[in-house]
């Protein structure tokens, strides 16, 4: 976590902070990377502030980082700058969320996942029945074609279907007592020829 700056670069901070009536920008605040950011008048327009970020010498212009407090200053989104207590609470924050988001990291990684090779997945538990007086017992293994290795139990299955189709308590289908046919069924439509047209006198 960057540190704040020394008391020899806090005075000198101070000094560029008074706002002096020959000083045409004033230093506004800092951060704990060491960037400044200062505020000026626009030459356009003497009511409007502008802002601006200085960078620090020691970091690349590819490794600037601008906190989110800082940016929506120069925003004008903010109206007040992040003071220095604010900005440790925040990298306070940060850090706590990446060590709470690498025990979630952990604990997701050491549950089964479908992705697992098999060897690594956990057996699946075949289904019991609930009653223990009951004909169904526990799940018949499913074989390599698809189809369940207990043939016998099987077997007693279809067996039971089939007294149940053969039973007395099937009623018959309605539609087999209507005759079938009507006087409609054997029309066939007639050929037509056309009349001789007569010609006109």
């Amino acid at each position: 976590m960057p540190s704040p700056p020394g008391s020899i670069r806090r005075v000198w901070y101070k000094w560029k902070m008074l706002r002096l009536p020959w000083r045409k920008r004033w230093l506004i605040g800092f951060d704990l990377s060491g960037n400044t950011f200062w505020e000026f008048k626009d030459a356009m327009n003497s009511n409007r502030l502008r802002r601006i970020a200085k960078y620090s010498r020691r970091t690349h212009y590819g490794d600037v980082n601008v906190s989110p407090q800082w940016m929506q200053w120069l925003r004008h989104t903010r109206f007040d700058p992040p003071s220095l207590v604010e900005q440790q609470a925040d990298q306070i924050r940060q850090e706590r969320m990446k060590i709470l988001a690498a025990v979630a990291d952990e604990r997701w990684a050491s549950k089964p996942s479908v992705l697992d090779p098999p060897e690594k997945q956990q057996p699946i538990q075949m289904l019991t029945s609930r009653d223990p007086a009951g004909s169904v017992g526990q799940t018949a293994p499913i074989s390599s074609k698809g189809a369940p290795s207990n043939v016998s139990g099987q077997a007693d299955i279809d067996n039971t279907i089939k007294g149940k189709q053969t039973g007395k308590d099937i009623k018959e289908s309605p539609w087999k007592k209507t005759p079938r046919g009507g006087p409609s069924e054997d029309w066939q439509p007639e050929s037509w020829t056309p009349a001789p047209t007569q010609k006109r006198a």
